[in-house]
């Protein structure tokens, strides 16, 4: 039997390691345990600080980012609920783990945030700098309906790379890359075997 190449086509950028069908073993485990974590924790269309609602739809594991009219932060308790947010699945942990040690990263995420992209739903260029460590990388997972993944530099007016991100693939960026730019276009209706719609798991290492 043949093994996928994990690479693919390559994404020239110091700092980024894009691993192609990476998840795609664990992807009935992983579609699991979003399930269960949504039962506890509903996905939900976030407000940002200025009044406007996101299209992508969030959840969160272990320790939550969360966007209202207090500002963009990390908590461990969902502001809805007041409860904890779920706990980091076995699963997602080990995947975020070997997805990084591939990349050359020795990580443990601690949250992980979930968002559901349905057709329309797209997500602008920004920086992860809600963190308190930046040595730790993102750990990015696709799973369902491919996605346009733009990467640009560390401003904004920087040249931005389109990528399409597929299912099962991974996309790990640390060290100078960082604190890129990165968003993803909107969504195009399509068919995949977990439905209509597109998971996206971000692992950080939040506090």
């Amino acid at each position: 039997m043949t093994q996928p190449d994990l690479f693919g086509d390559s994404f020239a950028r110091d700092g980024v390691t894009v691993l192609r069908r990476f998840a795609e073993s664990d992807d009935v485990a992983l579609v699991a345990a979003i399930d269960a974590i949504a039962a506890e924790a509903p996905f939900r269309q976030m407000t940002v600080p200025g009044g406007g609602q996101m299209s992508v739809a969030m959840t969160n594991a272990g320790v939550g980012w969360v966007t209202d009219a207090q500002g963009y932060r990390y908590s461990r308790e969902d502001p809805v609920s007041g409860r904890r947010w779920p706990d980091l699945p076995p699963v997602f942990v080990g995947l975020a783990q070997r997805a990084a040690a591939v990349a050359g990263f020795d990580f443990t995420p601690d949250g992980c945030l979930i968002n559901l992209y349905t057709p329309g739903a797209r997500m602008g260029l920004h920086q992860d700098r809600n963190e308190r460590d930046f040595s730790a990388p993102i750990v990015s997972v696709s799973l369902g309906l491919p996605a346009r993944f733009q990467f640009g530099g560390l401003r904004r007016s920087d040249p931005v790379e389109t990528l399409v991100l597929h299912h099962g693939d991974v996309v790990v960026w640390g060290g100078p890359a960082r604190n890129a730019f990165h968003g993803v276009l909107t969504l195009k209706p399509g068919h995949h075997a977990i439905g209509g719609h597109r998971y996206n798991l971000t692992f950080r290492k939040a506090l």
